[in-house]
């Protein structure tokens, strides 16, 4: 059995030929594949803020707390699931017409969110060096032997597009799951990366936003694990 998994254009063309961008203010949707490869973060957000990157934002909550927390940084949500992607955009609407977020305030004017595959939108559509942070929160861990190969961490397209994506010299990787075998896996493997350095376990500054797993799982009693990375 393979232990890692094996993407191609074939895989891609059959499964991301629906991927779009959302902008989650004006309720606006395009196809991804009507942009350029790579991106032009300065004209999709019309703007040169720094960009992050959350991969896999389930629910939204971190998103949706970052984003307002932090104006002057672009966010991007990268979800594979529709579900989610719906789920997402409905916390970020249902916010604004509670507090009645005037659309001149520019709240949330700073997110966007793609639904594709991951690994296909670091490695076609990021440009390089333009990332300042990645948030890679409770990736799935398939646990069972025969799903393992589909572990995100185990995709070496992915983990080398974080590499290549991330700003030289300050660039980060925070990490955070509750399950301690995938845990000592990604560190594994991270650690074959040289350009990449174990820098703290505190993720600051956005030690303060809790995901809904997050929350759950500290509920539950849960230990979580956490990392953060640094593009050396």
């Amino acid at each position: 059995m393979n232990a890692e998994p094996r993407y191609n254009d074939i895989y891609y063309k059959n499964t991301t030929f629906n991927s779009q961008i959302l902008d989650v203010v004006n309720n606006n949707t395009e196809s991804l594949h009507n942009y350029s490869k790579p991106l032009d973060w300065e004209q999709l957000f019309r703007d040169k803020h720094p960009v992050e990157i959350e991969v896999g934002p389930g629910k939204g909550r971190f998103l949706l707390e970052a984003s307002k927390q932090y104006p002057n940084i672009n966010y991007v949500g990268v979800e594979r699931a529709q579900k989610y992607v719906e789920i997402t955009r409905l916390r970020f609407e249902k916010y604004i017409r509670h507090f009645s977020v005037d659309e001149k305030s520019g709240l949330f004017e700073n997110v966007r969110l793609v639904w594709t595959d991951a690994n296909y939108f670091l490695t076609r559509y990021v440009p390089d060096t333009s990332v300042q942070a990645y948030h890679v929160y409770f990736p799935d861990p398939w646990p069972k032997a025969r799903q393992q190969k589909r572990r995100i961490f185990r995709n070496k397209d992915f983990l080398k597009a974080i590499a290549r994506t991330l700003i030289s010299g300050y660039g980060k990787l925070y990490l955070m799951t509750d399950y301690v075998e995938y845990f000592n896996e990604i560190q594994d493997r991270l650690g074959q990366h040289k350009a990449l350095r174990l820098v703290l376990s505190d993720p600051e500054p956005y030690k303060n936003i809790t995901t809904n797993f997050e929350m759950k799982y500290q509920s539950d009693g849960r230990e979580i694990y956490r990392a953060v990375y640094e593009k050396m």
